[in-house]
């Protein structure tokens, strides 16, 4: 049987222990090989540090082991009998939110950290209600570094009040409070004796047991063509496939479908995967479809079900998050890659940008600097195959970049045909 992955990332302010978490759950976990934790030693003797930091398991960059602070996004990855699990440690400075964005943005559940001893601070909302703005499923808020106030339940409910009062404000769909301290390993991979007055259970039970099968649509089948796959031998002198990623939904051989933009429709011969034949596929499998007919189809093109099949759109309202330094305006060109489909986009209008500590809308607003988050209106060249974001995440994203130089300057979450 193969095993569930949980993809999980964690976020919260400067120095609320991120990094420290990820590398107690990989400790306690006995996830770590010997060389691991004897080059975490020797980095920590180096530091002068007076006990094996964990953190640096996880800050990979030079830079970030010499000024102490995380400041690209660092995956790891490891596994307990019950799941697999790809963790995205991500910044919590404010300059690096961009970094959090792409950490979140394939996550099932996000880590939010919070220093006991600070409370809930403006990058504790900030990275909330990005988490709600990805549509991250399922939150966790911890409250970390008990061991520093005494493990203090008072202190631990009354944070969970403030959070609790501000989340209301968000479209959080699953939330969950836990006290833990990452240096001591309280409450991380084993319940912690210094907090009897917390009966839930620890992180790591919580991320092995926190129920995902329903996060991934299944009812809206959809598919992004990838590469389509001619023959290439004589041995096969009739093979036509249709490689790519399912997006949405279920695909099983026999079905009808229908291939956008052109609107024919088939069905389903036959779906192969790497070990061969399959009678149906899913989120996430890569898979091969091969059709019926011979239809004119190629890269960008995308497979649906005739009577529920994505919204085709050259406008475009998105939620988008600004990554480069050079501001967003009203005029600029710029390319989309939408699924697989690749296009030219022009920013048509700013409605707003969102103060997201305080989510208030600044309707004033006449661009987007480095790191804000704003709703526009695009215009595309070519038409784009688009569910809502909160819909589908697959078929709801894009990103955008300057052709100038290639760089992804935004990413972007549609809510809708303008």
């Amino acid at each position: 049987m193969r095993s569930e992955l949980l993809r999980f990332a964690t976020a919260g302010s400067v120095d609320d222990g991120k990094s420290t978490l990820i590398g107690r759950l990989l400790y306690d976990s006995k996830t770590l090989f010997e060389d691991q934790l004897a080059a975490v030693e020797e980095s920590s003797r180096r530091r002068g540090d007076e006990y094996t930091n964990l953190a640096l398991l996880t800050d990979g960059l030079r830079a970030e082991r010499e000024q102490g602070i995380t400041i690209d996004v660092a995956y790891r990855y490891f596994a307990t009998p019950k799941r697999k699990f790809v963790i995205a440690d991500t910044p919590g400075h404010v300059q690096y939110t961009r970094n959090m964005v792409t950490g979140a943005s394939t996550a099932n559940l996000a880590l939010i950290l919070v220093d006991a001893r600070n409370g809930i601070t403006e990058q504790t909302r900030r990275h909330a209600f990005i988490s709600t703005l990805l549509h991250v499923p399922h939150v966790v808020l911890c409250v970390n570094k008990m061991d520093l106030v005494g493990y203090s339940e008072s202190r631990y409910e009354e944070i969970r009040a403030e959070f609790a009062d501000f989340a209301a404000k968000l479209d959080i769909g699953d939330l969950t409070f836990m006290p833990v301290s990452a240096l001591r390993g309280d409450n991380v991979v084993t319940r912690s004796e210094n907090m009897p007055w917390y009966h839930g259970a620890s992180l790591l039970h919580h991320l092995e047991d926190v129920h995902i099968a329903s996060d991934d649509n299944l009812i809206d089948a959809r598919f992004p063509v990838q590469y389509v796959i001619r023959p290439q031998s004589n041995r096969l002198p009739d093979y036509r496939g249709l490689a790519g990623t399912v997006a949405g939904g279920v695909f099983k051989v026999g079905d009808e479908v229908v291939a956008l933009p052109s609107g024919f429709t088939t069905t389903i011969a036959a779906i192969d995967g790497p070990d061969g034949p399959l009678p149906w596929a899913q989120p996430p499998m890569a898979v091969i479809l091969r059709l019926a007919d011979q239809l004119d189809i190629s890269r960008g093109d995308m497979i649906c079900r005739p009577g529920n099949h994505a919204k085709t759109s050259q406008d475009v309202e998105a939620m988008v998050c600004w990554m480069a330094e050079q501001p967003a305006e009203p005029g600029d060109k710029l390319a989309i890659k939408h699924t697989t489909r690749w296009g030219r986009a022009l920013l048509k209008e700013l409605h707003y940008r969102i103060d997201v500590n305080t989510l208030h809308r600044d309707e004033s607003a006449q661009r987007l600097g480095l790191n804000d988050i704003g709703r526009v209106t695009l215009r595309t060249t070519q038409p784009l195959f688009i569910d809502t974001y909160r819909r589908n995440r697959a078929t709801g994203s894009f990103i955008l970049v300057d052709e100038s130089n290639n760089n992804t300057v935004g990413a972007g979450m549609i809510l809708g045909a303008a």
